[in-house]
This record gives structure tokens, sequence and C-alpha cells, in this order.
């Protein structure tokens, strides 16, 4: 009973998140859809993606990459075993010492942005104009990191305490307020890009004001205390340091060759990654994240009780269910490629040549996206047992094979070539792990497993083949009328979802079961 009321909690963690991250999502591509409008795919956006990730990637690595996976741990096991009072202690510790680091950070990044945009970005260097453009909004925006990794603990004191709704959704302030700035304030400048600069600034801003009064309802409010020799302190920081390489491995992996190797393509190479990857990030965050993130307090609660059966019996059931949602979505964006991009971005600025070669680099990136998904689940059952190392020399492996299959592939596959060695890597990084996880705890993947997984690929072909009958008689057009071509996307989802479903709950998938049992639980509880 304990196995299953565990996994209920992780479904049930799992649909608030997910839910929550769907809205962001959503917001998210409205962001992308407004700026590919009105900014189109040129120097100048590339320009700005260049100066917005890397605040970005440091809100990964240093964020919910590093620091809520280093911090849910260590915090549930003194929820567990300690007292309020010093759960609380290392709450406003975690809290003081963060916020002195991210504001010496901040000031470094304002000052060597023109050093990080030529280590970012070299192949701007030879356009002095693109170059101090990026360096004028890589400043505006670098602050932004003070207040997102702040969210990022935030975050993982609400997860550890089975909060997920707020964290979840506070990137729909980021959102808005990029929406907002772009479509109110690129007037007010002499370079209009600059308004979205502003906007991720507000959006900071924002994003940790939705947290706080969320902490304060459940007792937390953060106290002003310098105590370096704290013991949970120093057990996160041994699991952080290390964690900001393993863990962030995507990001890392993201600004060697969706940056630095991108910007020496031809120009809008950066712009057409950057929107393929963002579009992947939808089941990604969705489901993917969403799981990992319900899943890891769980993890922690299991090794902190000593109950091994249990954390295997998680990890299988988060597999299970993460594989279910990720593997039909990774068939029908490979499908679709192109129809989902054109019908998002291709107006104004973004023509069909734009939309054809984003949607060649969603193709190459969602080969792996079942892998992305699968290592948020290995990822956390590592840090849970409280080991960093492991995670560590996969990501070292990974990294290398990323760049040296980048490199081979980037010439002759332009920039596809990028997005595919980014999926190779991470499918060797997810075998590294399942490898060394079986090693450390025993066979945690059952003949339950190996069934459902067989189920989830029968029913994903079948599918497949929903979706290109409908082709047969739906041809797409990249040059119809937007109705024609969302129509043609609409008819199309639609299929292929209920043709998937259908044969998973006549094939009797375990999985489709339990989310039917979640949404009747979630009905009746809405309804009284």
């Amino acid at each position: 009973m304990e196995n299953i009321s565990e996994n209920s909690k992780v479904a049930k963690a799992a649909g608030v998140v997910g839910a929550a991250t769907m809205v962001s999502r959503i917001f998210g591509v409205i962001r992308d859809m407004v700026i590919a409008g009105l900014f189109g795919a040129n120097w100048i956006t590339d320009a700005f993606w260049i100066a917005f990730r890397i605040p970005n990637m440091l809100r990964r690595l240093l964020g919910e990459g590093s620091l809520t996976i280093s911090f849910v741990p260590v915090f549930t096991d003194y929820l567990q075993n300690k007292t309020r009072q010093e759960s609380l202690d290392l709450a406003s510790s975690a809290f003081t010492l963060l916020s002195i680091i991210l504001v010496v950070i901040s000031i470094l990044g304002i000052i060597f942005s023109p050093v990080i945009i030529t280590l970012s970005a070299w192949g701007f260097v030879g356009n002095p104009e693109q170059f101090e453009l990026a360096v004028f909004l890589n400043r505006i925006m670098f602050p932004y990191i003070f207040f997102i990794a702040l969210v990022a603990l935030c975050m993982g004191i609400l997860n550890s305490l089975r909060h997920f709704a707020a964290p979840a959704l506070s990137p729909v302030m980021l959102n808005i307020a990029m929406i907002a700035a772009a479509l109110l304030l690129r007037d007010v400048f002499s370079l209009p890009i600059t308004a979205l600069a502003v906007g991720v600034l507000i959006g900071g801003v924002l994003q940790l004001a939705m947290q706080l009064p969320v902490l304060l309802k459940y007792g937390i409010k953060f106290k002003f205390k310098i105590n370096l020799q704290h013991p949970g302190l120093k057990q996160i920081g041994m699991l952080m340091l290390p964690a900001i390489f393993s863990a962030g491995v995507g990001t890392i992996n993201v600004l060697i060759t969706g940056m630095i190797l991108a910007s020496m393509l031809p120009s809008g190479s950066v712009t057409y990654l950057f929107y393929a990857d963002r579009i992947m990030e939808l089941p990604l965050g969705i489901f993917a994240i969403a799981i990992g993130t319900a899943a890891l307090p769980s993890f922690s609660k299991c090794v902190a009780e000593g109950n091994m059966d249990e954390l295997k019996n998680n990890i299988s059931y988060s597999l299970r269910i993460m594989l279910f949602l990720t593997i039909p979505a990774m068939v029908a964006l490979m499908y679709l490629n192109i129809p989902i991009i054109s019908v998002l971005f291709q107006r104004g600025s973004f023509d069909a040549r734009a939309a054809t070669l984003t949607g060649q680099a969603l193709f190459c990136y969602t080969i792996g996206l079942w892998a992305f998904s699968v290592l948020r689940v290995f990822i956390s059952s590592f840090f849970a047992l409280k080991d960093s190392k492991w995670p560590l020399k996969a990501a070292v492996i990974t990294l290398i094979v990323n760049v040296v299959v980048s490199v081979v592939l980037m010439f002759p596959l332009k920039h596809n070539g990028i997005a595919l060695g980014l999926s190779i890597s991470s499918i060797v990084q997810v075998m590294i792990l399942a490898i060394v996880l079986k090693r450390k705890i025993g066979v945690f993947l059952d003949r339950i497993f190996y069934l459902s997984l067989f189920k989830i690929i029968f029913s994903s072909v079948v599918m497949l083949a929903a979706l290109i009958m409908t082709d047969v008689f739906l041809p797409w057009d990249i040059s119809a009328k937007f109705e024609l071509k969302i129509a043609y996307l609409i008819i199309s989802v639609i299929a292929g979802a209920m043709t998937f479903f259908v044969s998973s709950y006549i094939l009797k998938s375990p999985e489709i079961y339990s989310l039917i049992n979640l949404l009747k639980k979630r009905f009746t509880h809405s309804t009284n």
C-alpha cells in the first residue's frame, strides 16, 4: 500500500506541475510567436537570443539545474529527521549565502559582458555591430540571474513541502512581461529589441514576487543569517558543485553547440535552433520536467527512510509514465515538424524558408526527446541518493561526444548537425546512467516495465500510421492559407492522439488507467 500511495503522490504532483507548466509553455509559444512576427530571424534576433541565453544558461546551472536538485534531498532529510527550527535555519542560511553570491555574479557579468559574448559567440566578433548589440542586451539582462536563482531556492523549499503549483507557474510571469514589453515598449527605444531585454528583467522580479506569499503561507520567512559552517550548507555544496556540470550538461551543450558553433554558421542559424528547442521543450516541460520535479521529493523521502525497494518501484513507475507521454509526443513532433513551426511562427518577417529550416532542426532535436526525458528521472535518482559523482562522469563523456559529433555534422548538415549531435550525446548519457544506477541499487526495471514499453511503442506506431493516412486525404501545403494549415494540424493532432489512446486502452496499458483514475479523482474532488 505504501508503494501505491507514494506513486499516487508522484502522479498527482506531476499532474499539478504538468498543468502549470503547460500554461507556462503556451504563454512561451505566444511570446515566441510575437517575437518572430515583430523581429523575424536575422542578425538582430541572433544577438538577442545569444544575450538572453547567457543568464538563462546560468539560471539552469545555478538554479533548478543544480540548486533545486541539490537542495531538495538535504532539506527533505532535515524535514524528516530534524526539527522544524533547524529546517528553517537551513533555508535562511541558504538564502543569505545565495543572495551574496548572486550579487557578485551579477556585477561581474555586467562588467565582463564583452568577454562573455566573445566566448559565447565567436562568430559575432567579426561583426562589430552585432557584437556590440549582444553585449548591450546581455548587460541589461544579466541581473535576471539574481532573481531567478532565488526563485529556484524557493522552488526547492516548496517542492520539499510538496507544493508545486507556484514554482511551476512562475515562468508565466516572464512570458507575460516579455510579450507586454515587445508590444508596448519597442517604440520607446531607438533599438526596438531593447524592449525584450527590459521585459526579461521585469519578468525576473515578478517571478520572485510570486513565490514569497506562498512561502509565508507555510511559515517560511527568510532571515539574513550568515553561517558558512552550517552542516546542511556543506551537504548542499558538496552536491551542487558537480551538479552544476552534471545536471546542467544539456545547457552546457547548448552553449557550446547552439551558441558558439551555431554562430559560425549562416545568419539565422542561432534563431532556427532556438525556436526548434523551444517547441521541443513543450513536451519536455509538460511531461518530463513535471514528472522529474514531482519524483525528486518522493525519491529523497525513500532514501531518508532507507526504503530501497520503494525507491526502485518509484523509479520504474516514473519512467513508465514518462515514456507513455513522451514517446508518442516524439513521434508526432518528428512527423509534424514543419507544419507545427509553420503554423506557430510563419508570419511577418518569419517566412516559409525560415519555417522549413527550423522544422528540420526540430526533427533532429526530437530524435533525442525520450533521452532528454529519461535523464530527468535518472538524475533525480542519483541526487536523491546524494551521489553527484557518477552524473558528473557521465556528463563529461556526454559533453565530449556532443562536441565531436556536432563538429563533424555541422558543416554537411549545417544547424541540423548541431541538433542531431545533442540528441546523440543525450542517448549516450542515458545509457551510462542506466548501467550505473543498476549497479548501485540493483535491478529497477522489471517485466512490467518492458511489457509497458512494448505497448507504448506499438501504440505510437499505430498513431504514426494514422498521421500518414491523414496526410494522404489532407495533404500538407506550406504555401496554403493559415486557416487551412491550422485545420491540417488540428485534425492531425486529434487523429493521432485518439488513435494512440484507443490503442493503449485496447492493449490495457497500465499507464492509461493510472491517468484515467487520476482524472476521475480530480473531477470527483472538484465537484464535491
